[in-house]
């Protein structure tokens, strides 16, 4: 799968700077509202940007390390509550967020270890029913994920057809906080004991016990790349370790980010497993994060350092770590705001006000 992302032709900004300092206000004292607003100015090469048909993108699926125990959540867990999102009476976390701020929710099966029925609402994108256990053997084959990250893009086709030009990813699949730990720690260096948390409620021991298990897939795959004794290195690059500990769920994620970045819409990145597939996203084609606004700061353990590795300023800090795309959801407002105050605020001579600065 081939991805053309260029960054924001940087011409405008000037232009798009003196708009928003014109504004009947003091210099910046609109804060954050006057960035998001010159970044979604820059993303969309117009002095009045607007926001469309907004969508969350919610992708499911089943990883095969749960046997491991790495999880309190049981694994039927996955496939309920992606049933009760797509034909639920929107009770879901993500359901009355995206009823509260009109967003679309689209739920895609990637890979979930259940038959869901005709009409229900899921769509059917699935690569095969959970990945394989990453503790002894890659969690899908290469060409498993470029089936995912096409089947991710394609989504996102989708929803530009639909009008949408501002997408958020949600994700549903037991056990992802421990791929997103994993790809934390080989994408961005950190220690993978700092980048495991505690997921959906582990307690001191099931940390422990996680810790140890990835830790042992960890030496696995390096003893493959490198055989006793080498020094380890990325051989096989970031396709690699994405297959190797990666969900069908977050490669699709990955595909639907560089999709989105391709037709330059604006990425609403949600917490800590979204943020792990944005960071999977820019080792692929480093410009889609000129297309990303960071949501929030979750309160999955790791999540802080990983924002700072992609140099993200995220809108709200709310102690929040549900995923499914909802911190995504919740900061949109703040967005709307901020195009808002461009485009629907006086400037300082349509208002006959005495510019003072």
């Amino acid at each position: 799968m081939q991805f053309h992302i260029t960054p924001p032709d940087e011409t405008l900004r000037p232009e798009l700077q003196n708009k928003i300092d014109n504004l009947a206000k003091p210099r910046g004292s609109l804060g954050r509202l006057e960035e998001i607003a010159l970044r979604v100015g820059l993303i969309q090469q117009s002095l009045s940007p607007t926001l469309r048909a907004p969508e969350n993108i919610l992708f499911a699926a089943d990883h095969g390390i749960v046997a491991e125990g790495i999880t309190p959540t049981p694994k039927e867990v996955t496939w309920q509550q992606t049933l009760h999102f797509a034909c639920g009476s929107g009770g879901t976390g993500i359901g009355f967020l995206c009823r509260q701020h009109d967003f679309r929710l689209t739920v895609v099966d990637a890979g979930v270890d259940y038959d869901f029925p005709a009409g229900c609402g899921v769509v059917d994108r699935k690569i095969r029913r959970g990945t394989s256990n990453y503790l002894t053997g890659p969690a899908m084959t290469l060409d498993e994920l470029e089936k995912c990250l096409t089947a991710g893009a394609g989504v996102v086709d989708d929803a530009a057809a639909r009008g949408c030009n501002v997408v958020s990813f949600g994700e549903m699949g037991a056990g992802n906080t421990s791929s997103s730990a994993l790809w934390m720690h080989y994408f961005a260096g950190v220690p993978l004991e700092k980048c495991i948390g505690a997921g959906s409620g582990l307690d001191d021991a099931g940390m422990r016990h996680k810790l140890d298990v990835l830790s042992r897939a960890c030496k696995n795959y390096e003893f493959e790349l490198n055989g006793p004794g080498s020094a380890w290195n990325l051989d096989g690059g970031p396709r690699e370790v994405m297959a190797r500990f990666g969900g069908f769920e977050m490669a699709m994620a990955v595909g639907g980010m560089l999709r989105a970045a391709e037709r330059k819409m604006v990425i609403l990145v949600d917490g800590f497993i979204m943020t792990a597939c944005m960071l999977a996203a820019s080792r692929l084609h480093p410009n889609v994060l000129h297309y990303a606004i960071f949501a929030h700061e979750g309160d999955e353990r790791g999540h802080r350092l990983l924002l700072r590795e992609l140099k993200a300023d995220p809108i709200l800090s709310l102690g929040l770590r549900l995923g499914e795309g909802s911190g995504a959801v919740c900061a949109y407002p703040i967005v709307d705001s901020a195009v808002r105050m461009i485009n629907d605020m006086e400037s300082f001579a349509s208002a006959s006000v005495t510019k003072y600065f």
